[in-house]
Order: C-alpha cells, then structure tokens, then sequence
C-alpha cells in the first residue's frame, strides 16, 4: 500500500523511517511546510514528495499519518476523512476539547477509519496487564499507579503550544489506565509544583504532578508526571487486585536504582527517550494502521477513545488550578 505522512519534526520523521520498513508499504509520499524536512525524508526513504496535503491526497494514497503540530490536525483529519482516505493521527485530535468535539461531530457517520496514537495500547508489557486484569486473574482491583517522567522539560517553545502537562503527557497515563482497566474515570484529584525551569513557571504550567482519579468501580488510580528525570525516561505501570499484584516497566533498563545491599536490579543501561522505550510499540501501532487501512480490523483507538482521555485532563487542569475535586461531568458540560 502507498502511505501519506503529512509533518516530517521528530515524531513525523520517525514513523517514516517504521513505515518504510513495513513489508505492507510499498511506498510513501511526504510533506512538510518546510520543503527541506520533505527533501531530506525523500532521500532517506525513497518517498515521493507532495508540495501540500491537497497534492499528497491526490498522490493515490491508501492511507495517510498526520503528524503535523496540533493546530493542523483538525483540518488534516477532516481533509482524509473528505478524501475516503484512513487517517492515522498522532494525538491530540485538536488543542481543545470543544475544537476535538467538532472534529468528532464531523466524522460520525462516516464510513473512514480513523485511528488516534496512543501507543502505549500496542507495548507487550501494557497488553498483557490488560490481559490479565480481564482475565480475572487478579481479582476485583482497588489501586493502579501509573508513571511517565521525562529525562528533560521541552523546549519553551513547545511548552507554549502543549496546553499543559496534563494534556502532553499525563494524557498517555489517563488512556492506559482507561485501556488496561476496561473502566471510566468519575473525578480526579490533582496537584503540581515547579522546581525546575522557569520557563515552564512562566507558561502557567507545572513541571511535577499528582493526580487521584476515581474509576467507576471504586478503584483508585494514582498518576505521577514529571518533566524532571535524571536517571532517563521512566514509564511504568502498577495494577494491585485481591488475588494478585503485576507490574510493566520492570525491565534492567528502568531508570531507577536501588540502594539495597546486593541488589543488581536493574542492570542495564536507562531507557533516556520514548522512542526508545516504545520502539517497538511503535512498530506495532503502524502495523495495526495498515491493517485498518486493509480493512482487516477496526479502529484500536477511535478519536472518542482520545476525547475521553483528553476530558480527563481538562479535568486535572482544572482541579490543579482550583485546588479542588472535579468530576469528569463537570469539564463534560462546561
């Protein structure tokens, strides 16, 4: 098949790179705004250039990866939905969530697929606590803690643009939990701090949080986020039930070390970036598209899956700033 990926930045840059190893893409074609970004993925990857996403739709694409900035996801999705073409789209589905439920109204009922990244559904370790949490394995579950710390802050610029750290990167936490536990968050309880860049400060954004969500059920879900850490890029997950306890992450490349007497664990080198923590998640996610683009499987993760994910971070931003409980139905009607 013959793929589009509209946005060659870092992210864009490397799902080419997944894609043209991918026994089921034939080819691709790429744009940017900036035409040497385009040019240089054309030479890497012997894609075909398009000098605009109108030129690239009309390029006989079977499917299309947007990969653009936020803002321009709206209208790249609507464009591929227009176009009878299935639409991969790195998360957000647009910087709000009004803006997302517009986009949401736009494609009902029609018949495109559409896919969100959230790429933590396609890890192994992820999929087999999902499995084993619906298998029952574990009981009835009372807590999960889930964990994303990022090596370094990004840069002002993106900070800006990122809508806050409960929409950038806490939203991989929310979707996971939501994924791995098959249950609904009711409210959440958040707080965040600064202690590191100022510029974070000075953008209206926290660079360390917490959060408490309530799931439907009773269970309790514990979310820790920070743009600050040192030791490499640690994701991890913990679901506790009343017949067992599992973890994910708990790999020798966790970045975390142990300060007990004769403990070795972990004993390889830290993971110190997400495209080398979820490499091959990636490679499944894609894989998964192509197979959606094939029509031999529905959508993994639909854009109601993302808006859900997204009203909970509202909601976090929202207590953090109130310094009060809110109830995902509250951000919902606002």
């Amino acid at each position: 098949m013959r793929i589009g990926i509209l946005g060659l930045g870092r992210i864009g840059a490397f799902h080419a790179e997944t894609l043209s190893g991918l026994d089921a893409v034939d080819s691709l074609v790429v744009t940017d705004p900036f035409a040497d970004a385009a040019k240089a993925a054309a030479e890497r990857f012997g894609a075909d250039v398009a000098d605009s996403p109108e030129a690239l739709l009309a390029a006989g694409v079977d499917g299309i990866v947007v990969a653009a900035a936020t803002d321009a996801h709206p209208a790249l999705i609507l464009a591929g939905v227009e176009a009878g073409v299935p639409v991969f789209c790195e998360k957000p589905v647009a910087r709000t969530m009004s803006e997302g439920v517009e986009v949401l109204k736009a494609v009902q009922g029609r018949d495109v697929p559409l896919q969100i990244g959230y790429n933590r559904r396609f890890d192994t370790g992820f999929a087999a606590a999902r499995a084993a949490v619906h298998s029952g394995e574990l009981g009835p579950l009372h807590t999960v803690r889930s964990t994303t710390l990022d090596p370094a802050p990004p840069p002002a610029g993106y900070i800006a643009a990122s809508g806050g750290i409960f929409r950038d990167c806490s939203v991989h936490d929310f979707d996971i939990i939501r994924w791995v536990t098959g249950r609904e968050v009711t409210e959440v309880y958040a707080v965040g701090g600064n202690r590191g860049a100022d510029y974070l400060k000075e953008a209206g954004d926290a660079d360390t949080t917490g959060a408490i969500l309530t799931l439907d059920d009773g269970t309790l879900a514990v979310v820790s986020n920070s743009r600050h850490n040192a030791r490499g890029y640690d994701v991890r997950m913990e679901i506790h039930g009343f017949k067992d306890s599992i973890a994910v992450g708990l790999d020798d490349q966790l970045p975390l070390r142990s300060v007990e007497p004769g403990v070795t664990f972990p004993a390889g080198t830290p993971h110190d970036f997400f495209m080398d923590r979820f490499a091959e998640a990636y490679r499944a996610e894609l894989t998964a598209f192509t197979e959606v683009v094939a029509g031999a499987r529905p959508s993994p993760c639909t854009i109601e899956d993302a808006l859900e994910a997204g009203w909970i971070a509202d909601a976090c931003t929202l207590s953090l700033r109130e310094h009060r409980p809110v109830t995902i139905e509250e951000v919902r009607q606002a």
